[in-house]
This record gives structure tokens, C-alpha cells and sequence, in this order.
């Protein structure tokens, strides 16, 4: 059956990823990586850029059940039309004063509306579920993601035991995993390549592996039995991670929820730490 939407046919086609080879590979990256791109690049530049011929990406098409390019041009335009509306709704007209401030709250305000309007709810129930049955928990995130990967460890940490970070070195961690754990992997662009290891490593032995990332092309998304994603453009050149800490938080929430209980009681003394008023 042809896919209906993008994002039944971005699920076809990451189903698909392992079994594809050259030519084949590159044109289900592309439409992966840049659905805003393809939703306007002919069918003769698509094959210049990628190397193939025109009918390698007919037979691509087909092979989704799909009668030729132009329908997954289709497909594409589609999802742009439905994030741009997304943006329109999330906009209620009230504006900072200019310059970055402005720019940086109507960013977020469209990563937070985009991450949220596109959140797949069997993908977060599996993760929740996974992350609620496990007896532990491993969560890696390294870089830039790290920060969303120790937020996570420290919320999730409150609602259940048998949480835990994967440290340095990374393979003292990986000596960790036992039967029936789970690992959440935390990654976006550029993706690194440990947290994409440990990921396949999980996998290889039967380790469910939920991932946080940013696109249906992230490497971690063939790898997960729940992907979870996260818009992070941001105003510069750097990447935003507000939705990816915010979807962190949702995720630890929604097991706190399954869980029906307020988490292991913290009898560790605070030294002080917290102000009283």
C-alpha cells in the first residue's frame, strides 16, 4: 500500500535503510534529510546531485508503491504545507521587542510547535512503556547533547530507581548492560559516533534503545524501537536544543504518569544545598 502522508513514508523508507546499497541508499537519505528540498527539486536534478539515473529514482518510487517521483515531490509538499501552518497557529501575534530576542522566541516558538504537532503518540507510549518495565535505564549522550542527556537521567531518576548515566570511559558503561535493560540514546547533527556505537551495540544484544534526536534520517532512528523527535534550528549557526530538553522532560513525565507513583524516596542528606526562606 502507497504511503499516505510523509510520515508513513519516511517510516517505509527507514524500514527500508538497511537493506539498501549505493544509488538506492543516497536517494533514501536525500528525501530523509531535506523533504523541504525535495518538495521542489525536479527529478533531473535530484539524479545530478545523488549520481544515479532518473529511473534508479522511478524504481525507488515504485518500490514504496508509488507511481514515480512526483509523488513523493507530493508527499513532501504536503508535510511543508502542514509545518507551515503549524507556525502560523503557533504565532498569536504577540512579538518581543525586535532584533535576537524576537527572532529567538519565534524560532523556539515554531521548534516547540513543530516538535510537538509531528510527536508520533505510538512511538511515545512505546517509550514510555520501555522505560517504565526495564529494571535499569542506561542514557548516553555526548557533545552538545550531553546536556539533554543529564537532564533526562536526573528528572527520570526521580520517578524510578535504576537509572544511570553512561560515563567515561564509555565502555566501562557498556560493561553495565544486562537482559531486559533499556538505552536512550541522545543525539542530533552532526550525530556523534559513540553515542551511534553503543547504540548499535544495544541492538546487536536485544537491548531496546530508545532515541532523542532530530530527524527520521538521524542514524539512531533505524536503530530505535522508539524515536522520539526534536526540532533544533536555532538563529544562528549553532543549534537549538530548547524542544529536545522540553521532549526530555515530556518523556520522564509520561513514565511518571505510567508508573502511577511519585518515584523512589530521596533520603539523601542536602548539606545545606537548597535555600530556606
Amino acid at each position: 500500500m502507497a504511503p499516505r502522508d510523509y510520515q508513513e513514508f519516511a517510516a517505509a523508507v527507514r524500514e527500508r535503510l538497511p537493506k539498501l546499497a549505493g544509488g538506492q541508499l543516497r536517494i533514501a537519505h536525500l528525501v530523509l534529510a531535506d523533504p523541504e528540498g525535495s518538495a521542489h527539486r525536479g527529478i533531473d536534478e535530484a539524479a545530478r546531485m545523488l549520481d544515479v539515473r532518473e529511473s534508479s529514482i522511478t524504481r525507488f518510487a515504485n518500490s514504496l508503491g508509488l507511481r514515480g517521483y512526483p509523488e513523493i515531490m507530493e508527499l513532501c509538499r504536503s508535510w511543508l504545507t502542514e509545518q507551515a501552518r503549524l507556525s502560523r497557529r503557533a504565532d498569536d501575534g504577540s512579538r518581543p521587542p525586535g532584533g535576537a530576542l524576537s527572532a529567538a522566541l519565534d524560532q523556539e516558538r515554531v521548534n516547540l510547535t513543530r516538535t510537538y504537532g509531528r510527536l508520533d503518540a505510538e512511538a511515545f507510549s512505546r517509550a514510555t512503556g520501555l522505560l517504565t518495565e526495564a529494571p535499569r535505564v542506561h542514557v548516553l549522550g555526548s557533545g552538545e547533547s550531553a546536556s539533554v542527556a543529564a537532564l533526562f537521567t536526573s528528572r527520570l531518576s526521580r520517578v524510578r530507581p535504576g537509572v544511570r548515566a553512561v560515563g567515561v570511559p564509555i565502555m566501562d558503561g557498556v560493561r553495565e548492560f544486562a537482559a531486559g535493560d533499556v538505552l536512550v540514546a541522545v543525539s542530533v547533527r552532526r550525530y556523534a559516533a559513540e553515542t551511534v556505537r553503543v547504540a548499535e551495540y544495544a541492538s546487536d544484544r536485544g537491548l531496546p534503545v530508545v532515541a532523542l534526536t532530530d530527524h527520521t534520517a538521524s542514524p539512531l532512528a533505524a536503530l530505535a524501537d522508539a524515536a522520539l523527535y526534536a526540532e533544533i534550528d536555532g538563529i544562528g549557526e549553532h543549534p537549538s536544543f530548547t524542544a529536545c530538553l522540553s521532549l526530555a522532560q515530556t518523556l520522564s513525565a509520561g513514565v511518571a504518569v505510567r508508573r502511577g507513583d511519585p518515584g523512589p524516596e530521596d533520603s539523601t542528606p542536602d548539606f545545606g544545598f537548597y535555600h530556606r526562606s
